[in-house]
Order: structure tokens, then C-alpha cells, then sequence
């Protein structure tokens, strides 16, 4: 019987082959072939497994010379071939011939011309014309002394195969990624492989490196259970690569395994394993891959998006997205933290842009169990947080960015989470600036890390191996979180609604003039909170000069109504100041803490910028400033626009305007009060004597309840901000606003009815009952200030001043008029109700304070009258002027400065 058009597979032996037909829809099949009438060496044999009784086995004299004679004469060459016996076990008998016919050279009497088989002459037939052909072959391959019969017998020819290698990693460094002639051997599946490495006869078995196929599971029974085209993986490797001289790179020897690249004269096979969809890229190995490793993704790219074999059923993360949304130019409006950036589009739409694959710096272990009670502040708390934030705003902040969508993360539900919060769905993509990866940029400097995948998880940077390689940089640098050395620590005192600090602040800032500030939060359009790198602090700024339209806000009464135009003006200064580095220059502070000032960016002030964009008016309080003029003239000009605030703004004429001014005089409304409180700062709380009654029905009806039923002890959780009820020291319980928790020790407290604060134990709070609440019976407490009173810097000076305004009428009644605004309370003049005598003016008169003189024309009646009376203190010596007018000179040494 003959068969023609088939190929060799293998060679068993010089003696033995495997042939397989041709490829129809799969591997082909194959046959074992042994050449009848010869007999070559037989090869070296290692030792069965798990049977002590066997030994490895050395190479016959010439067995692997004949092997590599006939290896090299027909593997993957066109042969025929000849079935003459076959055994009842199967093993098939012929004669094997190069070409598609029994006309081409006949394998077996080349290898006896060569001296490299035998002839078996035993039970010679003398009508076998081909076994004596053979044996006249064998005859002159004798008389010319070859292979075999060369003098010696051949025996420097057998190899000395090593199947073990005693340290595999010293192995492969020592060849230092230098390629190594081989010959493949054995492949186990699509990219394993076993090779005899030369000329040192090294048996090896090698993975490719950066990639994996489709394997054989071993079940437990021992058979092997084969994954979707592993079987056309591991045909498609042997028909390139099975008994080919090729060359082998070894690349690393990660737990004993030895990782490899196996280079071929027609090509990289794990190349083209990956392009034809028999492998996919795998991120451990890759590292080690020495040809690029964009190749490989490149393959694995051109594999998926022809949808071949292991990918037929792939899709794409932004097969959903037009082209437009994959790729796109934004400008960077906030850092969110150190992996996510807010972005504006074209259309002007702000977008969220999460960086790929990669994990911000996070606490790791026990840290996080450490300061529970304390404010967690994870910009600050999170070593290397910081410098990953400031690191993304210098460099991209208010800057065009190329943005490119790797994959949409879907939204998570705490149940899928296990209970943690669910994350709302991200756009993760890859940003560039300039040609430099941010992602990358940021690894390389060791303030973020990478993100480990599944090896089906496909959503992923699509710069994943730039991403690993910066990072393995940054380790073998010690970079950021791979140091060794201590973390950075950033001590930042949040004065924010801290009264008290700010005071201690104020002068700092006052006297520094233009301050260096980095804008990290916008509230409204005129309310920020600044990071002062200098002084290490954040504090709350108010644009000062201007009145700006103020957002919705939940208010003890309920919700505050957004005012026209409020987000707007919001949206305005966060996208002209958000996260840049500005300049302040801080004026002066309300009561609540709040440092107001006038706040520059680039030359440009933004008071006058939100004024001249009509999205704010300019304040009274703007006349002292040198700003004044600019703030006008800016508010002039939008108002002629007639935009946003000056929409419906009708001028009205100019000689109405100016009889009005001329006709303004001071109103005198003076109104009964009741003085509760006064501050050391000479400021003083009133109730209005006509809602006196109201307070003190809701009084008594409040203690009735709580009387009737007493609240449990310790029950209450103080927060700042909150209402409630504080036991004063004579044991009655009075309606009260917590400002600030330092402990569940000290509480502070004020006293919404009567001005007075207090620290107190949590444990003399209690829940204000909803029946009384401010919703019932508003504050009753009102700030004050001396209108034309300037109160002396001197302590002792002020404390005389504060005493003397105490003995007279503090808890007394009095008649107060309003005189105009301030910043942080109106300006009043308050007379005793009995003489009707001004208060402010006993002052002055007393020598006990100064005149703050006013330029207001409707006031300036009044002013004459303090400063006379100031003249005449001065006259007399009384009190601060005792040693003169202190303010014509810097008398330091008296206690006084201007």
C-alpha cells in the first residue's frame, strides 16, 4: 500500500518517524512509520518517573548523528510512503521516499549509504531485491569506513544530554538574553515547549514568555480534558516549530520556571500565536519579554478586532462609544484626588475622567485603624496623597489634555461590594499632555500604583505595559510609596469656623500684605476655602467689596431659596480660580471665623471680574478700598449691557438721583432692647423688648415639658451646628447652638437667646424639643457694635472700656437705633432709657475710646459730635489720652500702636 502528499511531524529516531496528512479543519492525523529492513541507535532515554528500578538511559554510538541526518533531510518535507508489514500490536512497517511518488530518494538506504543504520540480515529472502540493495549499501559504506564503521566505533559521537539543571535562574542568567541554538523537541501545548538547548545538549522545557494558550486540564483521574482551540494551539506551534533548528532567548526563571522567546529564520512564534488568536497576552511574563512588548499587544489588538479563534466572541470596552467619545480634547477644571480629573469638553459639558489602571496611594493595615476619633482628612492623612494631588494640578490643571476612553467601569452596588458604598459608573481613560502618559508619569515617580487584573479582565489601559514598567522603576528606585524613608506628614490646621484661631491668624495675614494661596474648594461665587502653603492652613475666604447671589442652603428655618443668578456666579469662579495658585490680600474677619479680602489671580481681581461679568454688585463696604473706583466702573459697564443681575435695570434720572441725596438725612428709629451680653471685643447681644413676652411664654412652657419629662443623661451626640438644650449654671435648662466639639468633655456653646457662650459635658446637653425650636421663636439674641467707636488695641485700655460699658447697661434696658452696616454686625448708638444720654459718646467723652470717623454725609452730624467730645477727653488728659494724642507718633513703649 502507498500514501502519498503527507509530511513529517517527527523523528523518533533514525529509524522511526511520524508523518500526519493534510490539515482539513483541524490537526490532521498521524502515523508512526518505522523503516523495514534497518536499524539505527537508540536514543537517550530518562528514567521513568515514580519507578525507582529505572535509570536514564545515554545515546547509542550514532544514534543522535542519525536522528539528526534523517531530521534534517525530511522534516516538514512532502513524502510517500509504503506500508509493508504490520504487527498485531499495531506497529506499521515500510519504506519511506522524499517527494510525492516511490520515484524520490528512499530515506532508509541514504541513512545505510551514510553508515548511519544497520541492515537486518537475518531471514534475507533472496526475491527481496530491495533488502539486498541495502545490504550491498551497508557493504560500501564498510569498505569506506563510514559513521558506524569509522575506526574507533564511533564512540565520540554519543551526546551527553542533561535533563536537570541543579540552579535553572543562575542557568539563565548566565547567558545574559543572548540567543542559544536549539532544537525543539517536545511541544507540550501551544507555548510550552521542550528543547535540546547546543552544543551543550541541555533538555529544557520553556514557556513562552508574555503569552498563554489554551491548554489540556489534567483531571483527576488522570485523563486530560482539553480547552477550546488547545488542540489547534498546540498543532499550529508543533507544525512551525516541532525538530526545527531555531534560536531561544531566555528571558527569566520565576519559581523554577524558565520563560522564553523562541525565534524562528520565518518569524517570532509567540508573535504570531497572538495575531492568529491561538494565545493571549499574559502580565506577569510580559515584563520579562525582551522583543517589545507592543508587539505582542499589537498581535493580540489585530487578533480581537478580526474576532479569530479564542476572540471570536470578544468585544470591544468602547464598542458602545462613537469615535468622538473615545477620543477627545478636554481642558482639566479640577483634580478630584490622585486618579481622577474633572474635565470640560467642547460643548462645554464638564466630565469626570478617572486615570487607568491605576490605584491612588491608600492606608494600608493597621493604619487604618489609627486616629478613629480624629477628623479623617484623607488629602492630608494618606501619605504621599498630597504630593500625588499637587503633582496632577501643577501639571495639568486650567490645560488642554488628550483624552483617550479605554473602558467604561459599570456602576456597583453595595451588595455586589459587600457592603461597601456603591461606586457610580466611571469613564477610565488615558491621558496625555504634551506626548507624556499622566498615568505613567505619575507611577514613574512612585505616587500611584498599578492595578493587577484578572487575565480575562480585558478593561484595562491600553498602555498597561508602560504602566508595570514605570513601576518597576519606581520600586527599584525607592521612589514615593516604594521608600524606605519616612512618609512625608502634613501637619494642616483647618481654621475653617474656628473663631479663635482665626483671631490668632488675622494679624499674621493682615501685615503679610499679598499672600500666596492655592484655591481648594469654591462654595459660591464668593466663598472659598484657601490652602496657605506658607502658614500650612486652610482657612474660609469671602470675597470682600462685592455682593454676590447667595445658592440654596439648608437654614434652621428650612431651605434657603436659591437666588437668581447664584450658580452661575459659582460656576464662574470655580472655572477662573478652582485649584490655581492666587494671591490674597486679607482685610479683615467676621464672627464666624471667616477671613474677608480681596483675592488676584493672573492680574486679574476677582471681585471686580464676578462685578464686571454682572454677576455680582458692589458693596458699601467697598468705599474704604482702593478697589472702589475699578468696582464701579466695572458695575457701570455691565449694567449698560444689561445682562444676568442688570437684566431689568432701568436708570432712573439723574436729577431724581441727586434731590434723593440731597434730601438723605439720618433717621433717628430708636427702639426698646434689652442688653444680655457684651463681648470683650466691646461688642454687645440684645432682645427686642417687644417679643420679650414670647421668650419668656416659650421659657416657661419648655421647662414645664422638661421638667414633666427630664432627659436621660448622656443620650445626646453633640455635632457642630446642631440646636439644642444646655443646663446653665443656675440649673435651668435654656436653648443654645453647639460651635465647635473638642471632646465629649467641652462642648462649646452659645446661647441663642442671650449671647453668652460656655464650654460645658456632654452630659448637660440634651435635644432641643421640636415644639421650640427656632422655626417657633427665632434667635432672640442679636449682635451689636458702638456705631463711631474705635476700640483701643491695648488690652488694659479695652478692658477699662469693656468694664465701664458693663456697670451700665449690661442686663438693663436701653433704646437702640441702627446707623448702618457692617461686616460682621450693624453699628448702633444706644441710649439709657431713663436720660436718654448716648452711650457711645459717655465713652468718648470718658476718654475711654476713640472716634471712628465716618464719611457718610447723612452721619456726618453725629461724627462732629464724637469728635468734639474726643477733643475734649484729650483736653482733660482722661484715660488713654493721659499721656497725649498717642497716635501722632509710635508709642509703643505707652502700649498704644496705630
Amino acid at each position: 500500500m502507498t500514501e502519498a502528499c503527507v509530511f513529517f511531524r517527527t523523528v523518533l529516531s533514525g529509524c522511526a518517524v511520524i508523518v500526519r496528512g493534510q490539515p482539513r479543519g483541524g490537526p490532521p492525523p498521524e502515523r508512526q512509520i518505522n523503516l523495514s529492513n534497518v536499524r539505527a541507535g537508540a536514543l537517550a532515554r530518562r528514567a521513568v518517573q515514580g519507578q525507582p528500578d529505572t535509570k536514564d538511559t545515554p545515546d547509542e554510538p550514532w544514534a543522535f548523528q542519525a536522528r539528526e541526518f534523517l531530521r534534517k533531510k525530511v522534516i516538514g518535507k512532502e513524502v510517500c510512503f509504503t506500508v509493508e508489514n504490520k504487527t498485531p500490536q499495531g506497529r506499521e512497517y515500510g519504506m519511506v521516499y522524499l517527494g510525492k511518488d516511490t520515484s524520490g530518494e528512499n530515506i532508509a538506504e541514504s541513512l545505510v549509504t551514510e553508515g548511519l543504520a544497520t541492515v537486518r540480515r537475518e531471514g534475507i529472502r533472496g526475491n527481496n531485491p530491495e533488502q539486498a540493495r541495502l545490504c550491498d549499501l551497508e557493504d560500501q559504506a564498510k569498505a569506506a569506513k563510514k559513521g558506524l564503521w569509522s575506526e574507533g566505533g564511533g564512540a565520540h559521537t554519543i551526546r551527553d544530554l542533561k535533563y536537570t539543571i541543579e540552579n535553572p535562574r543562575n542557568f539563565v542568567d548566565s547567558l545574559h538574553q543572548k540567543p542559544v541554538n536549539a532544537i525543539i523537541e517536545h511541544v507540550r501545548d501551544g507555548c510550552i515547549v521542550r528543547a535540546l538547548l547546543l552544543p551543550d545538549y541541555y533538555l529544557v522545557t520553556v514557556m513562552l514568555s508574555g503569552v498563554k494558550c489554551p491548554t489540556f486540564k489534567r483531571e483527576a483521574d488522570g485523563s486530560e480534558t482539553p480547552e477550546p482551540f488547545s488542540a489547534e494551539a498546540k498543532f499550529f506551534t508543533e507544525s512551525r516549530l516541532l525538530q526545527r533548528d531555531v534560536q531561544i532567548i531566555l528571558e527569566s526563571c520565576p519559581n523554577q520556571v524558565i520563560l522564553g522567546t523562541i525565534l524562528h529564520p520565518n518569524g517570532n512564534i509567540t508573535e504570531l500565536l497572538l495575531k492568529e488568536g491561538f494565545a493571549r497576552c499574559v502580565d506577569w511574563s510580559m515584563a520579562v519579554y525582551t522583543q517589545g512588548a507592543e508587539k505582542l499587544r499589537a498581535a493580540e489588538r489585530s487578533a480581537k478586532e478580526r474576532k479569530v479563534r479564542i476572540w471570536k466572541d470578544y468585544v470591544a470596552p468602547t464598542a458602545n462609544l462613537d469615535q468622538k467619545d473615545r477620543q477627545f480634547v478636554a481642558k482639566v477644571m479640577q483634580v478630584m484626588n490622585a486618579d481622577a480629573i474633572v474635565v470640560k469638553l467642547n460643548s462645554g459639558e464638564h466630565k469626570t475622567i478617572h486615570l487607568s489602571s491605576i490605584r491612588p496611594p491608600r492606608l494600608e493595615g493597621e493604619e487604618k485603624n489609627k486616629d478613629k476619633d480624629k477628623r479623617f482628612r484623607p488629602l492630608y492623612d494618606i501619605p504621599y496623597m498630597f504630593e500625588a494631588r499637587e503633582f496632577l494640578r501643577k501639571k495639568l490643571i486650567g490645560k488642554k489634555v488628550n483624552v483617550t476612553v479605554d473602558y467604561i467601569r459599570a456602576a456597583t452596588s453595595a451588595m455586589e461590594t459587600g457592603g461597601v458604598p456603591a461606586f457610580p459608573e466611571r469613564t477610565c481613560a488615558t491621558v496625555t499632555i504634551g506626548g507624556i502618559n499622566i498615568a505613567e508619569a505619575l507611577i514613574s515617580k512612585g505616587l500611584a500604583t498599578v492595578i493587577r487584573y484578572r487575565q480575562d479582565d480585558d478593561q484595562r489601559s491600553s498602555l498597561y505595559d508602560e504602566l508595570l514598567a514605570a513601576e518597576a522603576r519606581a520600586i527599584k528606585n525607592g521612589k514615593g510609596l516604594h521608600s524606605k524613608k519616612e512618609v512625608p506628614i502634613h501637619r494642616v490646621a483647618d481654621i475653617s469656623g474656628e473663631t479663635q484661631k482665626a483671631k490668632q491668624f488675622l494679624p499674621f495675614l493682615q501685615r503679610a500684605g499679598r499672600s500666596e494661596a492655592v484655591v481648594e474648594y469654591v462654595f459660591s461665587g464668593s466663598r472659598l476655602k484657601l490652602y496657605m502653603p506658607k502658614e500650612t492652613c486652610l482657612i474660609t475666604f469671602l470675597l470682600a467689596g462685592i455682593e454676590c447671589p447667595r445658592g440654596s442652603r439648608n437654614m434652621p428655618g428650612g431651605m434657603q431659596v436659591a437666588e437668581p443668578y447664584s450658580e452661575e456666579a459659582t460656576f464662574f469662579t470655580k472655572e477662573l480660580v478652582l485649584q490655581r495658585e492666587v494671591e490674597v490680600e486679607v482685610e479683615s474677619m467676621d464672627k464666624a471665623g471667616n477671613f474677608i479680602g480681596w483675592l488676584h489671580i493672573e492680574g486679574v481681581n476677582l471681585s471686580v471680574a464676578l462685578v464686571e461679568n454682572a454677576l455680582s454688585k458692589v458693596h458699601f463696604t467697598a468705599e474704604r478700598s482702593s478697589y472702589y473706583k475699578t468696582l464701579l466702573s466695572a458695575e457701570e459697564t455691565a449694567r449698560q449691557r444689561k445682562e444676568k443681575l442688570w437684566a431689568n435695570y432701568e436708570e432712573k434720572p439723574k436729577e431724581e438721583v441727586a434731590q434723593l441725596t440731597e434730601e438723605k438725612e439720618r433717621v433717628a428709629k430708636y427702639r426698646a432692647v434689652y442688653v444680655t451680653e457684651i463681648t470683650d471685643g466691646l461688642h454687645f447681644y440684645a432682645q427686642d423688648v417687644e417679643t420679650g413676652t414670647k421668650l419668656e411664654s416659650l421659657m416657661e412652657s419648655m421647662r414645664g415639658e422638661i421638667a414633666a419629662q427630664p432627659p436621660v443623661e448622656g443620650s445626646f451626640s453633640p455635632r457642630r451646628g446642631d440646636f439644642c438644650i444646655a443646663k446653665f449654671g443656675d440649673g435651668e435648662w435654656y436653648r443654645a447652638r453647639i460651635e465647635k466639639v473638642e471632646s465629649p468633655a467641652k462642648v462649646h456653646v452659645y446661647y441663642i437667646d442671650y449671647g453668652n457662650r460656655e464650654i460645658l459635658s456632654s452630659t448637660r446637653l440634651a435635644a432641643l424639643p421640636p415644639a421650640f425650636s427656632t422655626r417657633t421663636l427665632p434667635p432672640q439674641a442679636t449682635e451689636y457694635a458702638f456705631a463711631f467707636i474705635q476700640v483701643p488695641q491695648d488690652d488694659d485700655a479695652r478692658t477699662d472700656a469693656v468694664d465701664s460699658v458693663v456697670r451700665d447697661i449690661q442686663n438693663t434696658q436701653c433704646l437702640l437705633n441702627v446707623e448702618y452696616s457692617g461686616i460682621v454686625c450693624p453699628h448702633v448708638t444706644l441710649q439709657f432709657a431713663d436720660s436718654k444720654d448716648d452711650v457711645g459718646l459717655g465713652l468718648v467723652k470718658e476718654g475711654l475710646v476713640m472716634v471712628d470717623v465716618r464719611k457718610e454725609k447723612h452721619l456726618q452730624k453725629m461724627v462732629t459730635e464724637y469728635l468734639n467730645g474726643q477733643e475734649s477727653a484729650k483736653s482733660a488728659r482722661l484715660n488713654i489720652w493721659r499721656y497725649g494724642d498717642f497716635r501722632d507718633d509710635d508709642a509703643v513703649e505707652f502700649g498704644y500702636r496705630r
